[in-house]
């Protein structure tokens, strides 16, 4: 009963309806949307793998070795090597582990892709983040997700086809640094077919130049499809194997790690990763048919 107001006739107080329950109110905004802080959204990737799955299966028709040493929980810094003029093992890998594990992989790459208009949002929707330290350490290690990154840079999809699966140096180490502070496992992953899905016969550096970016490239897709090789792959049989998870045993959480260690750590993956191709090499039989 209010303060300051008569009650009323009793037979008027007979005559009240009560009101219907009236539930709290939520202490909180419901989520409108399905993107997450990095911009990912499931229903974008969704769709992304309906539409590409047909290509994963039956264009590369991808065939993995060791999927199984990628963990179900946890977080994991995936490194794998990186080829074609525009770089078709990404998508193939994150592909796989989402299709055959069922977890998110995000994609770490060069702050580039962010600033592009149109490709920026694009990318991001479907698990692109760009590469920074903060960025890595966040997915890792505060939110145990699966992470992969491409030590090789842009050097490694810039390679002619003459130097094809011969791995470039794998910059400073900074991914081996990351992984040490979030305390998480590298896992490589050796891809073969990346590097004939669209081969790079040469590149035009002063085009290059004019244009702001890192190359150029002039691939045989475009010598055998005109324009429409400035997208089109070509159906290499794509093979991925998954080697041991590589563990560091030191603190997690350190500010600074020993930069010799550093180093030697991602020689050492990087030396891993080569001889694991030079050995799927040796056992294909055909860059078409595996």
């Amino acid at each position: 009963m209010a303060i300051g107001k008569e009650a009323p006739p009793r037979d008027q107080r007979a005559a009240l309806v009560p009101l219907p329950r009236r539930e709290p109110e939520a202490t909180h905004n419901p989520r409108l949307s399905d993107v997450d802080e990095w911009g990912r959204s499931e229903h974008t990737r969704q769709l992304v793998r309906r539409i590409y799955n047909p290509i994963y299966k039956h264009w590369f028709r991808a065939e993995w070795e060791g999927l199984e040493k990628i963990p179900r929980h946890g977080g994991a810094l995936l490194v794998s090597n990186h080829a074609a003029a525009i770089p078709s093992d990404a998508p193939v890998i994150m592909h796989g582990i989402e299709e055959e594990l069922g977890r998110p992989v995000y994609g770490l790459a060069d702050f580039f892709f962010r600033t592009a208009p149109w490709l920026g949002t694009g990318w991001a929707r479907g698990g692109g983040v760009t590469a920074h330290p903060d960025n890595a350490l966040r997915l890792l290690r505060d939110q145990g997700q699966l992470a992969l990154v491409f030590p090789e840079g842009t050097k490694g999809p810039s390679k002619t086809y003459a130097d094809r699966y011969r791995l470039r140096r794998f910059g400073r180490g900074g991914f081996i640094e990351i992984a040490m502070r979030a305390g998480v496992p590298v896992i490589p992953i050796a891809v073969v077919g990346a590097e004939e899905s669209m081969p790079i016969l040469f590149r035009l550096p002063s085009v290059a130049r004019a244009l702001g970016v890192p190359y150029v490239p002039v691939t045989a897709n475009m010598l055998a499809f005109g324009p429409l090789g400035t997208l089109l792959y070509f159906p290499a049989k794509f093979k991925l194997r998954v080697l041991d998870p590589i563990t560091f045993d030191v603190p997690a959480g350190q500010e600074r790690y020993s930069k010799s260690r550093v180093m030697d750590e991602a020689e050492n993956v990087r030396m891993q990763l080569q001889e694991t191709l030079y050995d799927m090499l040796r056992e294909r039989r055909s860059v078409w048919f595996g």
